[in-house]
């Protein structure tokens, strides 16, 4: 039997520990509605770490993580008809849905509670090898390097719903808090779409601030400092809770927190209703991505173009990549690069 090398993940630790081991397992096979993926470059994500430090725990074990897949089709399903071998495809987050639940019919995938997640549910991209549905396999637009397009398929993906859910409007100004491989794509998307809107970046990390300057930030600063206007929409990239009381501390009366993260490390403190939540502010969350949000997210991000800032590891690395991610260390996205 043929196989691949692979990170696999058996048991929560800490990602000091360096839990993630090499290994050679089978090189998997697609099902008849699934296409085969000889995987190129993998994005690195801080959903890993939540899995890893059991903040969200995978569903099984061992398990190969990693949901950020560039790749070319090297074997089709029977049934699969929309892909050709060598084609250049992406996969996904968002792995499958049962598409029949209520929140299916209605484009709401992302909450359906049947729900299949790459790199949690089912083995993802820290791998030579992935099967995946081709109904949720992307083809990918010309013009990205497959570094480049990596962290297009998560941090782009969500980055972009995120922006949608804010409601900004153009002349608005916006607060991205936190300032990694998503809020380095939001920044871009912003300019792009609300050209008249300022974007104020709060991040600790001076390396961070530089390059949110070059991407266009009118005002960099730190969460507990008060920038130089209120603002109108927010979006918290950052797994830190008290990140929320100081968005909705300077956010405008009617404004809108979006909270860009699957779970937080620490908890959101007390809110104060009078200081932080009158005026009619509000706060949603953003819950994974749907296959509408792709569709509607890799043309533009070629339209636009999205220049993604990366940083590129050895998949044996991995240890040390979610390490230095952890310790904001990695400017841009991380990601895996395969020969």
């Amino acid at each position: 039997m043929a196989t691949m090398s692979a990170m696999i993940l058996d048991h929560i630790a800490a990602i000091e520990s360096s839990p993630l081991l090499l290994r050679h397992v089978p090189i998997p096979l697609p099902l008849s509605h699934h296409v085969q993926i000889k995987i190129s470059a993998s994005g690195i994500c801080h959903t890993e770490l939540d899995e890893i430090e059991g903040r969200l725990p995978p569903s099984k074990f061992p398990i190969i993580l990693g949901h950020e897949i560039i790749g070319r089709v090297t074997q089709l399903g029977t049934n699969v008809n929309d892909f050709k071998e060598g084609d250049r495809v992406g996969v996904s987050w968002l792995y499958q849905a049962c598409g029949h639940c209520h929140f299916c019919r209605r484009g709401t995938e992302n909450l359906c509670a049947q729900a299949l997640w790459t790199g949690k549910d089912v083995d993802g991209g820290y791998a030579e090898y992935i099967v995946a549905p081709a109904t949720y396999v992307y083809p990918i637009p010309q013009g990205f390097t497959d570094i480049e397009a990596a962290p297009l398929m998560c941090a782009g993906i969500i980055g972009y719903r995120a922006l949608r859910l804010t409601q900004l409007q153009d002349y608005q100004t916006l607060g991205l808090y936190g300032f990694g491989a998503s809020a380095h794509i939001v920044i871009q998307i912003t300019r792009h779409l609300y050209p008249h809107s300022k974007i104020y970046v709060f991040t600790r990390s001076p390396a961070h601030r530089q390059l949110a300057h070059e991407l266009g930030a009118a005002w960099t600063g730190s969460a507990a400092d008060t920038p130089p206007e209120a603002i109108q929409a927010a979006i918290d990239f950052t797994p830190a809770g008290q990140i929320v009381r100081e968005a909705l501390r300077v956010l405008e009366k009617g404004g809108r927190l979006v909270i860009n993260a699957i779970r937080k490390i620490d908890p959101i403190p007390e809110l104060d209703y009078a200081q932080h939540l009158w005026h009619e502010k509000e706060v949603k969350s953003v819950a994974n991505v749907t296959k509408q949000d792709a569709l509607e997210f890799l043309p533009l991000a070629a339209q636009i173009p999205i220049q993604p800032r990366t940083t590129i590891f050895q998949l044996a690395e991995a240890n040390t990549a979610l390490l230095h991610l952890k310790q904001r260390k990695i400017q841009g996205a991380g990601v895996f690069q395969f020969s």
